[in-house]
């Protein structure tokens, strides 16, 4: 792999993990959220009018994944209002791409390589860690990071079709504009109109540049790298994100945690390059 698409994928997996360290440490993680997108899709708007190619063809997929999307940060803000991040996002991080292989394998009868069943059984004993063998309290929080991992597979599968209708930038900003439209107003209908103003700050708003950099990373690495490798150092995230909870959101990363967000990290690396 290139030092250069290397360099990348770690940015990009730094920039994740950054964007989700400030929604979860926002007040409000639902206005701090709802606040970000809405000022990602704006920034960027000019990009993805610069790089534009939308066919007709892409429009259901963008449809069907901003549902995705939608369920995807609706659960995060408020796991993230509820919850740790340094149980929340290996969970979900880690099991979206045992999820989307075990579909995949399914849905085409292929049989899973001995490599990618090694890795699912190691992000199954990571997550068993992060979540804690003992523990019996927080299982909704589990529950909910499960359920995080369920929509990022299935945007992540309806995208990889639907992104061969359309140029990437444009694409994401149709996705990202539409949620974010529905999930403010949501929102607002929900706990009043004032909800999303409060949620403005220059955290939510760096939070947005984030969310939006850490895709463009990653596109940028791809043009360097495989897939495979790319896919790989971007999970880095999941270790990133655990060390950030516990260095600037003072929880309680304990070494079976930590060791679990590392095997996370390892098996779905594994899932990358099998």
């Amino acid at each position: 792999m290139p030092a250069d698409a290397l360099a990348l994928a770690l940015a990009a997996a730094a920039l994740h993990a950054g964007w989700n360290l400030l929604i979860a440490r926002a007040g409000d993680p639902e206005g701090a959220g709802a606040a970000a997108q809405l000022f990602a899709a704006v920034v960027f708007a000019p990009l993805a009018a610069a790089t534009w190619h939308v066919e007709a063809a892409a429009l259901p997929y963008i449809a069907a994944s901003t549902v995705a999307e939608l369920a995807y940060f609706t659960l995060l803000a408020a796991a993230y209002r509820r919850s740790e991040m340094s149980l929340v996002y290996p969970i979900a991080r880690g099991l979206a791409p045992v999820l989307v292989l075990i579909g995949a394998a399914v849905a085409t009868g292929a049989h899973l390589a001995p490599v990618a069943v090694v890795g699912v059984l190691i992000v199954a004993v990571g997550i068993a860690l992060v979540r804690g063998i003992r523990a019996r309290g927080d299982l909704r929080s589990t529950g909910m990071a499960a359920a995080i991992a369920v929509t990022i597979a299935c945007y992540t599968v309806i995208d990889k079709s639907g992104l061969r209708h359309a140029a990437t930038i444009p694409y994401f900003e149709l996705e990202l504009g539409l949620e974010a439209v529905i999930y403010a107003a949501g929102l607002s209908a929900v706990r009043g109109s004032g909800v999303v103003r409060r949620g403005f700050s220059r955290w939510s708003m760096a939070a947005g540049i984030g969310m939006f950099g850490a895709y463009g990373l990653v596109l940028a690495a791809l043009r360097l790298a495989p897939a495979a490798p790319v896919a790989a150092v971007r999970e880095t995230s999941v270790v990133m994100a655990t060390a950030l909870a516990a260095l600037y959101l003072h929880e309680r990363v304990t070494r079976e945690r930590a060791l679990g967000a590392a095997l996370v990290c390892a098996g779905v690396v594994a899932l990358a390059l099998a």
